[in-house]
């Protein structure tokens, strides 16, 4: 078991200055790039102790953070030039008429699209998720009243929060936290259930009662489009309406295949963004004909540029977050292994009073501290540690303790809270990442009160 002791240096002071005041600039509602390269760069010059280090340092982190966020990019661009291309066609419009009797009012569409997206990402995780629940429900989600980012916020809360922080179908959080804690991942699965539960219903619950009033459309209210559907100018071609049955099928055929060949993750995102991809070239050649060859390209030329449009700030303040975790080994050199961000938390927890009302807040908080680089995973094993650790300390249960850490790393650094790891839904619903941060960061934090009261009773 590591030593909760560790020796901090400039570098961790500095570095908590620089989260400190972006926080700050965000609570400010200002935008924070200029902030994260300015601490990049202060941090690469006391490391190297050379000025050609610390510039060097800020290009380090940016090519860091794209080389992360690619994938995510190239899954947002492919999924924008399909439905800007299902758009052009009049195929959106008749895939989202056929299913308009399922959400019958704005507030019926959001408890939908939030646990249609909880669903998907229970099976597959929330990253093919969302490109899948994206192409098909949010159009209509947004046709029936409900604005982008009530849309956004359903998504996020019941796909990157409850799926992602329990995961009880892949198991994939639970085993990496048990592992470390040194118990089995159906201890935190069954004991800590109560927990999984009271975070997700009291933070979606909050979310919906914060946010029911602003979450309808001006134009529209709760009966917006609760009649016939207003009907597209020019009636659909039979290539329009073929599209419109052949992309979900596409899609539907994508989870088949991940079912059959067991596609997690990465996988499991490649195979959806692949398929967004030809069934746009499919529908181009359908819809467009002889137009095709230059209809790609539009389509592809303009996901991109919006993907990269929304990713550009967000790859400057992920390169100073990954500073926290496993990437400062790329941005400052060999001689950094651990993170920041990792170090803090362990400090933390080295000083921390044990009883066990403290030592459940703290977990709570280490938790947190280890999400705050954008990867609620990458905590995990720490939480794991010193849950174990806590636990044998003042005897109360690890398995509560575990499932603690892991619903606040992964609800803090899943994508709930920081801006940098929610960037792939507000991509999608084409809302501003920090203000879906802010909308959810009051939710979130009943969630977590409410679950930390909970905790100090069953532990």
């Amino acid at each position: 078991m590591p030593s909760l002791s560790i020796q901090l240096t400039p570098i961790h002071f500095i570095y908590l200055i620089g989260v400190i005041t972006i926080l700050a600039t965000m609570i400010l509602r200002k935008d924070t790039p200029i902030v994260c390269a300015v601490f990049i760069f202060i941090l690469g010059l006391v490391s190297s102790r050379t000025l050609v280090g610390g510039i060097q340092s800020v290009f380090h982190a940016v090519l860091y953070a794209s080389k992360e966020f690619m994938e995510i990019i190239a899954t947002i661009a492919l999924v924008t030039s399909l439905s800007k291309c299902l758009s052009d066609m009049g195929s959106d419009y008749i895939m989202m008429r056929s299913m308009s009797k399922i959400m019958k009012n704005t507030y019926i569409a959001w408890w939908i699209l939030g646990f249609t997206m909880m669903i998907f990402s229970l099976f597959l995780w929330p990253s093919p998720a969302v490109a899948l629940v994206g192409a098909i429900l949010v159009p209509l989600a947004v046709k029936k009243g409900l604005t982008p980012l009530a849309a956004a916020i359903a998504m996020n809360l019941f796909g990157h929060g409850i799926a992602l922080s329990s995961d009880i179908v892949i198991q994939g959080a639970p085993s990496i936290t048990a592992a470390s804690a040194g118990i089995e991942p159906q201890n935190i699965m069954q004991v800590g259930m109560p927990l999984f539960l009271t975070m997700g219903i009291v933070t979606v619950v909050s979310a919906f009662l914060l946010n029911k009033k602003s979450m309808v459309q001006e134009s529209g209210g709760i009966l917006y489009m609760q009649s016939n559907d207003e009907v597209p100018l020019n009636k659909p071609s039979k290539g329009a309406i073929f599209i419109a049955v052949f992309t979900p099928v596409a899609f539907a055929v994508d989870i088949l295949l991940m079912f059959m060949y067991d596609l997690k993750g990465g996988d499991a995102t490649s195979l959806v963004s692949g398929t967004a991809m030809m069934v746009m070239i499919i529908a181009s050649v359908v819809g467009f004909k002889r137009k095709s060859l230059e209809k790609v390209t539009e389509y592809i030329r303009d996901g991109f540029l919006f993907a990269i449009k929304i990713f550009a700030p967000v790859i400057v303040i992920g390169g100073f977050f990954f500073l926290g975790g496993e990437g400062i080994t790329y941005i400052l050199g060999e001689q950094y292994q651990s993170g920041i961000l990792n170090d803090w938390a362990i400090w933390l927890a080295g000083v921390t009073p044990l009883n066990k009302y403290f030592v459940v807040f703290i977990q709570m908080v280490i938790g947190g501290l280890t999400g705050l680089d954008g990867s609620g995973f990458s905590g995990l094993p720490l939480v794991g540690v010193l849950a174990n650790t806590f636990g044998t300390a003042i005897n109360c249960s690890i398995p509560i303790l575990a499932t603690l850490g892991q619903i606040t790393a992964i609800f803090v650094g899943g994508g709930t809270i920081v801006p940098w790891g929610l960037i792939p839904v507000a991509a999608i619903c084409n809302v501003n990442p920090l203000e879906l941060a802010r909308k959810n960061l009051l939710p979130v934090g009943i969630g977590f009160l409410c679950t930390f009261i909970l905790a100090c009773i069953l532990i």
